[in-house]
């Protein structure tokens, strides 16, 4: 059974890397993907800063006419036609001094398409191409322009509006990812935690029913044995015995449908089910229970909740291995109702902590590993508590907990 604990372990374990490896492949290919855009869109600029240096050298030659005007103008426009292709990337063009001469595709403040020159602009304008000015200065986005010998300008660029959005697609990607890992993983777990319920349930109830019959049969022996001669004593020890299965019995019934909750003294239930349990452990376990000094008023079904403190004390009788201390304390904390129960066994590797109330979890050599998983089911599902191990140390013992709401008497 323990094998089976550790395998399905190993399995989520490699479900997890194999999903991460998954995301991992998928936001490497995104960010490949931004990567080259980013290159393209240099390249882009590139173009763009060498053909507004053709420009100017150009304009220079056309002024000087030293060349004829028509193969300069027709290549000016094509020059032209290169940088006003450009209506999704914005830029800003400086000389050497950072006066700002010329800029495109930019969402002003104020918008103003004829101002292409900052002092022709709008005080908001110039405030946000300055604003941007300073905040592209701090990035790799800008390319040198010679334009001759001690005549530099300089181009700075944002990246596009298709970039920037990639850019936040691979976090959408992870997120979105994560989401459908998280609930293909916790739908698997809930439909595995239903099927074993209705394992449970089932496996409860036909107990309860196959241990009805001999149950009745064995009842009815107990009223004959008198007549037979048997002495009383030994009648009335059975009698106990039989009445314990069929307590018992009732307790897988009541597995998988609603008990019937009702106002008892935690103190109470803890004694009865210490003082059941006193008679049937080995002599060389020590056993004692301290209750507390005022009543715990709680609500609870008094004999699943003793089958709780049953199954715990008789665990912790077999840790111990038939000898040395046993305790159980009652006490209230928190407006809670606690018990611990303490022993001296082999203790419990804090690794298996949750591992022990896993269905089918044991150290033992014959068991099914569900005693613990029931006691939790009992405890979380019908009485609105929990169980846990609140501390064990291998060699030296373990101590469990249980806690339950106190109900207020006087509301």
């Amino acid at each position: 059974m323990t094998r089976i604990i550790d395998l399905r372990q190993y399995g989520r374990v490699w479900f997890l890397i194999v999903a991460a490896c998954v995301v991992a492949f998928f936001l490497y290919t995104s960010d490949k993907l931004i990567q080259d855009l980013a290159v393209q869109e240099r390249e882009r600029m590139e173009i763009w800063a060498d053909a507004t240096k053709e420009i100017v050298n150009l304009s220079t030659l056309e002024s000087s006419d030293t060349l004829g005007t028509q193969p300069i103008t027709t290549d000016i426009d094509f020059l032209l036609s290169i940088i006003e292709r450009n209506t999704t990337i914005p830029v800003l063009l400086t000389d050497d001094e950072g006066n700002i001469l010329q800029h495109r595709n930019f969402s002003l403040p104020q918008p103003d398409d004829e101002a292409f020159v900052v002092t022709d602009m709008t005080p908001a304008n110039q405030r946000f191409l300055k604003d941007k000015l300073a905040e592209l200065a701090g990035t790799p986005n800008v390319i040198d322009i010679t334009i001759s010998p001690g005549n530099d300008q300089h181009l700075y660029y944002e990246d596009s509006t298709l970039l920037k959005r990639l850019s936040y697609y691979p976090y959408v990607q992870l997120a979105v990812m994560l989401a459908f890992i998280a609930v293909v993983y916790f739908a698997v777990l809930s439909t595995k935690k239903a099927e074993q319920n209705k394992v449970w349930v089932g496996l409860s109830k036909e107990t309860a029913h196959q241990l009805g019959t001999p149950i009745s049969s064995l009842m009815a022996w107990m009223e004959l044995l008198p007549d037979m001669g048997v002495d009383a004593d030994t009648v009335g020890e059975m009698n106990k015995d039989v009445q314990r299965l069929s307590t018992i019995a009732s307790r897988f019934s009541k597995i998988g449908s609603a008990p019937n909750m009702e106002l008892v003294d935690i103190n109470e239930v803890a004694a009865s089910a210490c003082g059941y349990m006193s008679t049937r452990v080995s002599p060389k376990v020590k056993f004692a229970w301290h209750l507390g000094d005022e009543p715990l008023p709680a609500q609870a079904c008094r004999p699943l909740f003793e089958w709780v403190m049953e199954n715990l004390i008789k665990n912790a009788v077999d840790a111990m291995e038939g000898h040395g201390d046993l305790t159980v304390t009652v006490l209230q904390d928190r407006g809670l109702a606690a018990i611990e129960v303490e022993d001296t066994g082999k203790g419990i590797a804090r690794k298996n902590f949750k591992n022990v109330f896993s269905p089918g979890y044991t150290t033992k050599k014959r068991g099914w590993g569900l005693g613990l998983t029931l006691a939790k089911r009992i405890i979380e599902e019908y009485h609105h508590g929990r169980i846990f191990v609140k501390q064990s140390v291998v060699g030296q013992g373990t101590t469990f907990r249980i806690e339950i709401p106190v109900q207020n008497v006087s509301t």
